[in-house]
């Protein structure tokens, strides 16, 4: 399929990925152990503005990928409207996470991990790149953030 609009500028991509991390609760986390096994798996998130916080099993494969790595990739969207997020993750267990990030990750999605039976941690992950497009005639200028610094 060949696809004939006009790309978005970079400024209005920006403004559709800010909506998308308000509207959206699920994105796909990538991430990797120290043998380089790769994992990918899809988790609720909520966004502060400023980081995306998500929680896991801290000893899942995942929980302990992000911990110990420091490092993930998220992946909103589909091969049409695709958001790339690369970033650096900091790790909280359930007294250390703040109140108010736990507080809108249960708005969000109507669980509060704190008060799940089973350990679960929670995990900031800072933006450092950002790349958006849908379709190819909107690749060139798909890096919206770089080094954590939005270039649009």
């Amino acid at each position: 399929m060949k696809i004939t609009g006009v790309p978005r500028d970079p400024a209005r991509r920006r403004r559709d990925v800010l909506a998308r991390l308000e509207r959206e609760s699920d994105v796909w986390v990538a991430s990797a152990g120290a043998d380089g096994l790769p994992c990918l798996v899809a988790l609720w998130f909520v966004w502060d503005g400023e980081a995306l916080w998500l929680s896991t099993r801290p000893a899942s494969p995942t929980g302990r990928n992000l911990r110990e790595g420091r490092r993930t990739r998220l992946a909103l969207g589909d091969t049409r409207d695709v958001v790339l997020i690369d970033g650096d993750v900091e790790t909280y267990t359930a007294r250390e996470v703040p109140p108010e990030a736990a507080g809108a990750f249960r708005a969000k999605t109507g669980w509060d991990p704190r008060e799940d039976p089973a350990p679960y941690a929670f995990f900031r992950v800072r933006p450092r790149a950002v790349q958006a497009w849908c379709g190819e005639h909107e690749l060139p200028g798909r890096h919206l953030m770089r080094e954590g610094v939005w270039v649009v």
